[in-house]
């Protein structure tokens, strides 16, 4: 009678092992990547190189916004990321509408319990829970929930990576003009420094304008290696967004159209609360844990246990009128929701955690309202500084030190007035360029608040003035 029971033990085993077997497969081939990165990395004596990613040469030089937006959010890490938490969520969807796996038991018999049928030495069981009506509907429309939050979240991430690539170009944009504009501000100091030295040959002045103008020429030199330091840490920056080798060689292109604000702050207020990934999450958030209310309270109800077990059924027994059938047993069971005191806490607090997400919910929109309103502010005054600066200063700036270049070359001004009105002319030229690239700042700023233009782009900027 051993062999049947050895049979019966070698099924059920086969059973385990095929399952297993299914266990081990992999179906992700980026998983598979990162496995295999992860073996090489500690394997590696220096890790970190495998790691960067490599040079591209296309990409040395001026670059368009755009392109670089659209490489950022494909290769970006924080974007990948935020996309394969999504499709983690989104897959958990369907296992959460899923039964629970039946379970599967096999009772072997030491020695042979004895029956009239017959002597009964191995029983196989099989049961399955059942859980109450909605609560498996209930429990995906939960992980689809928290689905549709990462899915907000993806957009969020997405959003901040386009103002931080704008933000780190928009830099990189300023440094360039501050670099072209100081050295074409150079090359009219060593033109002013040589009217210096022609005037000192001449005896009409002292030397003294000669050495004043040397040492602004090595004050320049000192700014521009500043601004070389600044323009390599931006370029850095930048290809941090992009996961790019930080050394490569990125340059804003300076014909890059620029943006203006929108008039309408109460348009940018409803967009903003309309479009917003940020409460878009809250809002599913929401309804994950108004759905996770309804489903503390459907364990009020109990979950069917409905099972189904073999007897083997030996045909020799005490018995003369033996028959060695086997038996068949139906079962049904639930289980018993008494403790209401649990329940009710856990109903209780389901409902604490969705009026805590409302709040928070009420909280980022309130936030949201305040930055739509300040970054406005701070755009608009941005805004019209530039066209002060443009319309005004600038011409006036350029316009006193061609007065002023003219009046010393007459013995009208001295050299201390006229190297002051060209410090000036350099202040206000890169004081520009800084305004300029900060809107646009602020403007990314905006855009990630707001959750994107939404097809209404802000008119072109002004001509940015002429520095001949």
């Amino acid at each position: 009678m051993a062999y049947p029971r050895i049979i019966h033990f070698g099924t059920g085993l086969l059973l385990l092992l095929a399952g297993c077997r299914s266990a081990r497969s992999l179906y992700d081939p980026e998983f598979i990547q990162v496995l295999r990165d992860s073996d090489q990395s500690w394997e590696s004596v220096d890790p970190v190189t495998p790691a960067l990613p490599p040079a591209d040469p296309a990409l040395q030089g001026p670059q368009p916004v755009s392109a670089l937006i659209a490489m950022a959010l494909d290769r970006n890490p924080n974007v990948q990321a935020a996309r394969k938490r999504l499709e983690s969520l989104a897959l958990k969807v369907p296992a959460a509408a899923s039964l629970q796996d039946p379970n599967l038991a096999m009772t072997f018999f030491p020695a042979a319990v004895e029956t009239a049928a017959g002597a009964q030495e191995f029983a196989l069981g099989v049961n399955q829970k059942f859980p109450w009506f909605r609560k498996l509907d209930t429990r995906a429309g939960i992980a689809e929930s928290e689905a549709n939050v990462a899915r907000a979240r993806l957009a969020e991430v997405e959003l901040e990576t386009i103002a931080g690539v704008k933000q780190a170009y928009y830099e990189l944009y300023y440094l360039q003009q501050a670099i072209k504009t100081t050295r074409t501000e150079q090359q009219l100091l060593a033109e002013l420094r040589d009217v210096a030295n022609a005037r000192y040959q001449a005896g009409r002045v002292s030397q003294q304008d000669v050495l004043r103008a040397d040492l602004e020429i090595s004050q320049i030199e000192s700014e521009l290696i500043r601004l070389d330091q600044q323009l390599v840490s931006a370029q850095a920056r930048l290809a941090q967004w992009l996961h790019i080798d930080p050394s490569t060689k990125l340059l804003a292109d300076l014909r890059e159209a620029m943006n203006r604000v929108p008039d309408d702050l109460a348009w940018l207020q409803r967009r903003a609360v309309a479009a917003r990934p940020a409460l878009h999450a809250q809002l599913a958030a929401l309804e994950r844990d108004r759905q996770a209310v309804g489903l503390a309270q459907l364990d009020y109800y109990p979950d069917v246990t409905l099972g189904l077990n073999w007897i083997e059924v030996g045909n020799s027994g005490i018995s003369p009128v033996t028959n060695g059938r086997d038996s068949v047993l139906l079962t049904a069971g639930l289980n018993l929701p008494i403790y209401r005191k649990r329940l009710r806490a856990n109903v209780r607090s389901a409902e604490a955690k969705a009026v805590e997400t409302a709040r928070q919910y009420d909280r980022i929109r309130d936030e949201t309202l305040q930055g739509v309103v300040d970054l406005f502010a701070t755009a608009r005054s941005q805004q019209d500084l530039l066209e002060l600066f443009r319309t005004d200063i600038l011409p006036k700036a350029r316009q006193t030190l061609e007065v002023s270049t003219r009046a010393y070359n007459v013995g009208e001004v001295d050299f201390l007035q006229l190297i002051d009105n060209w410090r000036k002319l350099l202040r206000y030229e890169v004081t520009y360029y800084r305004l300029e690239a900060s809107l646009q700042q602020t403007m990314a700023q905006l855009e990630r608040l707001i959750g994107g233009w939404g097809g209404v782009p802000a008119g072109p900027q002004p001509a940015a003035p002429n520095n001949q």
